[in-house]
């Protein structure tokens, strides 16, 4: 390589523990791979010709990589012109929400549709929705209002009208959904699960979203404002790769994507043809579900919910659950394993409770044998794991199954979910990082698209401390180190999503795929980690990202290309807060 660019910096965090901290790389910025590393003068006598660049009191780090996300969707349904209102988005109380309703329906001009993102009933206290409730805040716009379990929509008579059912009823309810309605058979302005949230979304979705292109773009820009330089796309089908393509071929694109076929497409064992680098976008395996969300009740766990108010108003289940709650039968997870597993995919399995984890476990191990896959690297992954138990953890790793887990459980539903939703001998352990660590597994944090803002410090921060943003702490023996949490969005991500022979550190050979951070993580306060340390900016491939350029860019296409995507974003709904079935067989629970 002749490297051309030298990068200067306060330090270099390289998470190569030959070189753990340098002061300069070098890179060819033709290929776009690091030429070498170490004192600014052995990169400068290896590169003699190539310019200096002084960084000055930077800090560099590999670019931050988010193992499992939902790019096209997250940006549909929370960048504007849709509107997130989630607790962690600014409006913790059903007060602030009402507040947002009443300021827009008097500010918008009259008829504009609106659509809504994360509304969370455990958290801010809101109520089940009807379409007349929803009216008195917008009583001639139509208002749709997404949940935040992933599972629910709720929207008002100017939506019932739009979709133009008769007599303002619902059609018939499709197999494993279904709508709410009154007594006389008209909509309450509910509608449950994917299919029928498909049929409730749709007109509006196209009304409100008119350039779903740029929408889903201004969540890859939100994703590299904090630090993120790959990821991954987790309920892929053939449908999306125009888009993703389209994205791909922009000029200043922040992110590497890696795509997992959703199981239930049945091309999803087929290779992926693409006219984009597979550097930059890659088929990687295959996605299944396994069980549903801890926030409404659908995980397969062997430890129940508490009675109380809080539990009671969400209209949670007490359980225990177990295999009930599974999304498929044992055999047919058997099935599906047996037929992808020869075609040499990885497999990713989304799952929460503890029971689940067992039965993916076992499905696990018995096709790994059956396919001689035992002992060889193939980097079958478990998505989630918020209920899981130590030795669980201890026995993936005994098998090479690879753990991500989601961090935003803890984080903005740690003070419910100990002592509130479970025991705490239960609810304070939730995410137990600490417990995968130590057992060996190979261990990434992920945010799940727009289940949570894609912030890989407030991850690490949470990891490393267990403390919640309220100040409370949950769960101390379930702390990781810091360089550990820091692995978990850097080498340990690029190993599960196939690349870490190229990502995840900053040594010779690899992409020069860097995060500028404003401070040196590894000295400051942990506990203050995300109020001392900024992103600055990121670079891939050698190149530095100039995020408006890539907006600008995806805003002078022709919004009507992509408007399919829009349909897409209502055919399915992501594993929110691992939720469950993003889509999934008819059927299922």
């Amino acid at each position: 390589m002749a490297a051309d660019l030298i990068l200067k910096a306060l330090a270099i965090m390289t998470m190569d523990p030959a070189a753990a901290r340098v002061e300069a790389v070098a890179i060819d910025t033709t290929s776009g791979r690091i030429a070498a590393v170490g004192t600014l003068d052995a990169c400068t006598k290896a590169a003699p010709t190539a310019t200096v660049r002084d960084l000055g009191d930077t800090v560099l780090m590999p670019g931050f990589i988010d193992p499992h996300s939902h790019p096209l969707l997250g940006g549909i349904v929370t960048q504007e012109p849709a509107h997130w209102i989630s607790p962690h988005r600014g409006y913790p109380h059903f007060a602030d929400v009402e507040a947002l309703w009443r300021k827009l329906d008097a500010e918008l001009p009259p008829g504009q549709p609106v659509l809504f993102n994360g509304l969370d009933r455990l958290l801010q206290e809101a109520p089940e929705l009807t379409n007349r409730q929803l009216d008195g805040y917008f009583p001639a716009r139509p208002a749709l209002v997404l949940d935040n379990s992933g599972h629910e929509v709720y929207f008002n008579s100017a939506v019932i009208a739009l979709n133009g059912w008769a007599d303002q009823k619902p059609p018939a309810d499709p197999v494993g959904a279904h709508f709410g309605r009154n007594h006389d058979g008209t909509s309450n302005g509910r509608a449950y699960e994917t299919a029928a949230i498909a049929a409730a979304s749709l007109k509006l979705l196209r009304a409100a979203v008119p350039h779903p292109l740029l929408s889903a773009a201004r969540w890859y820009a939100l994703m590299a404002r904090n630090g993120v330089t790959s990821t991954t796309e987790h309920t892929y089908d053939s449908s999306l790769l125009a888009g993703y393509v389209a994205l791909a071929e922009t000029p200043d694109c922040p992110l590497r994507l890696a795509l997992y076929h959703m199981s239930i497409d049945p091309s999803c064992g087929e290779k992926l043809t693409s006219p984009i680098a597979k550097e930059l976008l890659w088929k990687q395996g295959i996605k299944l579900w396994a069980d549903g969300s801890p926030w409404v009740g659908t995980i397969a766990a062997s430890f129940p919910y508490l009675d109380n108010a809080t539990v009671r108003r969400a209209e949670i289940p007490l359980g225990p659950a177990g295999e009930s709650m599974l999304n498929y039968p044992r055999s047919e997870l058997d099935e599906i394993l047996a037929k992808h597993a020869p075609q040499g995919w990885q497999m990713a399995f989304h799952v929460n409770g503890d029971v689940g984890i067992d039965v993916v476990l076992d499905a696990y191990e018995r096709a790994l044998a059956a396919n001689r896959l035992t002992g060889t690297d193939h980097r079958w992954r478990l998505e989630h794991c918020g209920g899981g138990r130590g030795d669980q953890f201890a026995r993936a790793a005994r098998m090479g199954v690879a753990v991500s887990l989601l961090p935003a459980q803890f984080i903005y539903w740690g003070d419910l979910l100990d002592g509130t939703m479970f025991a705490p001998e239960i609810g304070s352990q939730w995410v137990r990082a600490g417990d995968a660590v130590r057992a060996g597994a190979s261990v990434s944090f992920h945010n799940d698209g727009c289940v949570s803002p894609p912030i890989p410090l407030l991850n690490v921060q949470a990891m490393v401390t267990r403390r919640t943003p309220s100040g409370h702490i949950h769960g101390a023996n379930q702390a990781v180190t810091l360089h550990d949490a820091f692995r978990a969005h850097t080498c340990e991500a690029a190993f599960q999503i196939g690349r870490d022979h190229d990502l995840g550190s900053i040594e010779v050979g690899k992409a020069a795929d860097f995060v500028e951070l404003s401070a040196d993580p590894f000295t400051v306060d942990v506990n203050r980690l995300t109020d001392l340390v900024q992103v600055k900016g990121t670079w891939r491939g050698g190149h530095r990202i100039d995020l408006d350029r890539f907006l600008q860019h995806i805003q002078s296409l022709d919004p009507a290309t992509h408007r399919g995507l829009v349909d897409k974003a209502a055919g399915r709904h992501v594993c929110s807060h691992g939720g469950h079935g993003c889509e999934h067989e008819p059927g299922a629970n």
